[in-house]
């Protein structure tokens, strides 16, 4: 049973940081943001930037979502553009987090995952499980981001993450 929940400041950035590492997810919580300076972010932007140019892009809802394009058809489409499917699942589930505050607001539609650099998109199309398990999400996210920041976990994708050298030093 869905209960939607409040979800006063549960951005999709933060849905989708919770899939790749708490610390993150905390950091970014607290408005330790080190994105701007990464160069992984920066050519992620430019890709946003000059890709999809007929597409009205940043359509912005309660200051909470922010879709990178929407299609009208037969169902609204939201889309979401990635540079690369290395985070492919933490990109699925900021999508669908999307797609059930559209739901919670009467607003059916369907995701779809853009990837220009490959040439793929992904359609998205929840099912009443996922949902039910975005649910389950933005609670763990409540309770990560009021408690202390979680240890660092030192893994492979560390390397290019806007925030290895405050969590590693220089031994991201």
């Amino acid at each position: 049973m869905i209960e939607y929940l409040k979800l006063t400041n549960i951005t999709g950035v933060k849905i989708n940081y919770f899939f790749i590492c708490t610390t993150k997810l905390w950091l970014f919580s607290h408005n330790i943001q080190m994105e701007k300076e990464n160069e992984y972010v920066q050519m992620g932007n430019l890709i946003h930037k000059f890709r999809y140019k007929r597409a009205k892009k940043d359509i912005i809802i309660d200051n909470t979502i922010s879709f990178d394009f929407i299609k009208r058809g037969n169902l609204l489409e939201v889309h979401d553009i990635k540079k690369s499917r290395k985070m492919e699942n933490a990109h699925r589930w900021q999508l669908i987090y999307y797609l059930y505050y559209l739901h919670k607001h009467g607003v059916e539609a369907i995701g779809v995952l853009d990837y220009p650099l490959l040439n793929k998109k992904e359609v998205v199309e929840p099912k009443i499980e996922d949902f039910e398990k975005i649910e389950e999400v933005v609670k763990k996210i409540k309770d990560i981001i009021s408690n202390k920041m979680p240890s660092p976990i030192k893994r492979k994708i560390c390397k290019k993450c806007s925030y290895s050298e405050f969590c590693f030093g220089g031994d991201g």
